[in-house]
């Protein structure tokens, strides 16, 4: 009997919320569906708007919307004291704060889905990711993403034992998918025929520190933010490495690229290296004070970013990385061979001077971002509702 009672026991503790999983769920079938559409797009064209691709977005925008709508609902009507007790309140509604985001997000995701279409109509092929419907569209998808993470991240921080540990995983995952989200919507300037400029960096520092920092203070994991950076890079080079092993031929034209199979995303930025440096800064300054970590994290990422991303450049524009496993020999169809050249040499500031100008601006924003991103954590760590 007293086993029984404690295996039970143990069960209840370990559950995770339902709602928890399916919000974990939409974001990685929106992350998927946006992969997919990228790759469409470079291979196929945009033929219709019901591609497979678009439709793993919405139904994770969908799925997250209702999902967290129900709970609003639930809670403003129901009975259930604790989940009120658990809950904020907005415009006469109550239930968790992440939820209202997630309901907004998954609104505004299906806000952008004729927008898009009317888009592709009027102009025709995009030549950026950041065109107008698809920057709503990403603010949508932020939307749930960060709404999802709330929700996760105040049931974390109501739970214990099995369930806590559980969630924490969860949390981690679903933090690195957030990461991946904002480098794809910056992947244009993530070229390795970039690395040797300032741009390259000073993108990467406008956003990164603040979701990595973070992150890591709200898991309280000695190495949270190298596990966030090493879901975005798992994810990113398996997209490179299995999605061209699927045949596909262009469906539009023209076609300036003879391509047999779809073509993936690039190689992924060298996050874990800069995300290791941050672990171990905010461990030995644990405690100090924030601006002073500030500028320790904001040198140490940019730093660590120049060390791998500077070498690796040299690598990627030669004749090594032209091949299946760093893809600098994958082109889209609409890309002529004439330019093929511009994907293997370096675009640099005009100077010297503007180089180091632009990276110390790179530093500052990498300052700034990083202290967002501690103001960010300890929220994150604190929230229960």
């Amino acid at each position: 009997m007293a086993q029984t009672l404690t295996h039970d026991f143990s069960s209840a503790e370990s559950n995770v919320p339902w709602h928890v999983w399916t919000g974990v769920f939409a974001a990685t079938s929106i992350l998927f569906g946006l992969y997919w559409d990228i790759s469409w797009h470079q291979t196929i064209g945009r033929d219709t708007f019901w591609t497979p691709a678009h439709l793993a977005i919405h139904f994770g925008g969908i799925l997250a919307a209702v999902t967290c709508t129900y709970l609003i609902f639930s809670t403003t009507f129901g009975h259930d004291a604790a989940a009120r007790g658990t809950s904020v309140g907005v415009w006469g509604f109550r239930g968790p704060l992440g939820a209202f985001l997630t309901a907004w997000g998954g609104v505004t995701m299906l806000t952008s889905a004729p927008f898009d279409n009317w888009w592709h109509n009027s102009f025709g092929l995009d030549v950026e990711i950041l065109s107008p419907p698809h920057v709503v569209l990403g603010v949508g998808i932020m939307g749930v993403g960060i709404g999802s993470l709330l929700v996760l991240a105040s049931q974390m921080n109501r739970a214990s034992g099995i369930t806590k540990q559980r969630l924490n995983a969860l949390f981690l995952y679903l933090c690195g998918i957030l990461v991946i989200l904002h480098l794809i919507l910056v992947s244009e300037y993530s070229d390795a025929s970039l690395m040797h400029s300032s741009a390259f960096y000073k993108m990467h520092v406008f956003g990164t520190p603040v979701l990595l920092v973070a992150f890591a203070r709200a898991s309280g994991r000695r190495w949270g933010a190298t596990i966030v950076a090493s879901v975005y890079m798992a994810f990113m080079l398996a997209g490179l490495w299995f999605f061209p092993l699927f045949p596909a031929t262009p469906k539009l034209g023209p076609v300036f690229t003879n391509v047999t199979h779809m073509v993936p995303m690039g190689f992924p930025v060298l996050l874990v290296v800069p995300a290791i440096l941050t672990d171990i800064v905010l461990d030995r300054t644990a405690g100090r004070n924030r601006w002073f970590q500030a500028l320790l994290l904001g040198a140490v990422f940019v730093a660590g970013l120049l060390i791998v991303q500077w070498p690796f450049g040299d690598f990627m524009i030669s004749t090594h990385a032209r091949n299946a496993v760093f893809g600098q020999n994958y082109f889209p169809y609409a890309f002529p061979p004439s330019m093929y050249k511009l994907a293997w040499e370096f675009q640099k500031d005009a100077t010297q001077s503007a180089f180091w100008s632009g990276m110390g601006i790179a530093w500052i924003l990498a300052v700034f971002s990083s202290r967002a991103g501690i103001a960010f954590g300890d929220r994150l760590s604190h929230l229960r509702r």
